[in-house]
């Protein structure tokens, strides 16, 4: 399993059911393809940086789960074609002060120095 976040800005014409009903529907194709969800945060109604099909503001949901890639490509493809998803990013998700990926069932990070295809001395 991988962590992953997207970044939904929804219509902000769209009634608070709709917004919960389009969340909702992330979360049971998440659960569906044997992922587990980590949450949800509403960032909430923001100003755009410009129009988007004639709106200047969205409504911003930042869903966080841990999903194979193949459920990602499900959920992308479903809110690609949902209307009321003006824009949507997925992103893979980081433990908060690493640069690197949340390690998922690998092994321990090796020290590369030992590794001896990366030596740096000169032969």
């Amino acid at each position: 399993m991988i962590d992953y976040e997207i970044l939904l800005m929804l219509d902000p014409d769209l009634a608070q059911e709709r917004q919960e009903e389009i969340v909702k529907r992330t979360r049971d194709l998440v659960e569906a393809g044997g992922g587990s969800w980590a949450g949800q945060d509403v960032w909430g109604r923001r100003k755009l940086a410009y129009e988007i099909d004639k709106k200047g503001d969205g409504v911003f949901h930042l869903l966080s789960f841990s999903a194979e890639a193949e459920t990602l490509d499900e959920i992308s493809r479903v809110l690609k074609i949902d209307d009321s998803v003006m824009r949507h990013l997925a992103t893979r998700r980081y433990k908060p002060g690493s640069t690197q990926p949340v390690a998922v069932g690998g092994p321990a990070s090796e020290d590369v120095a030992d590794s001896p295809d990366l030596s740096l001395e000169e032969e």
